[in-house]
């Protein structure tokens, strides 16, 4: 069975260098629901079941990103990682994310997924393993290793 949702993006492509920028800030880097972030790279009008879900596993490969006024995948590749550290269940998310031969794709993924959790890299596809943050660590975990 497949279930589909439509998604509204806020950000364009031309806006990846003031947005990663963004996403260093403190409201970013709170591990927490990103429903609930304060975070403007944070999608929030998702299903609840997408946000309440542990996932094993997430891709990454849309909204369009490869002209400036594409809405890029900024916000996608951030809210991946949110829901990776978010999990309820103890363990691990397999994050892929698709084009990371392109500067937002490889930027975004390293900055938020980051570069201490890229298992590998086949072409254009970055895999990322991210542990579930809520299991009593949170405090003493730094957002990237």
């Amino acid at each position: 069975m497949l279930e589909s949702y439509h998604v509204s993006y806020d950000s364009k492509v031309n806006q990846a260098d003031n947005l990663i920028e963004v996403g260093k800030g403190p409201e970013c880097t709170a591990i927490g629901d990103p429903r609930y972030s304060m975070c403007q790279l944070a999608l929030k009008g998702l299903p609840a079941e997408i946000y309440e879900t542990s996932w094993d596993l997430i891709m990454v490969d849309a909204p369009t990103g490869y002209y400036d006024e594409a809405p890029g995948r900024m916000t996608a590749i951030y809210t991946a990682g949110m829901m990776a550290r978010n999990r309820e269940r103890a363990g691990e998310t397999d994050v892929f994310v698709h084009d990371v031969n392109r500067e937002v794709e490889d930027k975004f993924s390293k900055a938020f997924l980051c570069e201490g959790y890229i298992k590998k890299q086949e072409g254009r596809l970055r895999h990322f393993v991210i542990p579930s943050y809520r299991d009593g660590s949170e405090s003493n975990r730094p957002f990237c290793p």
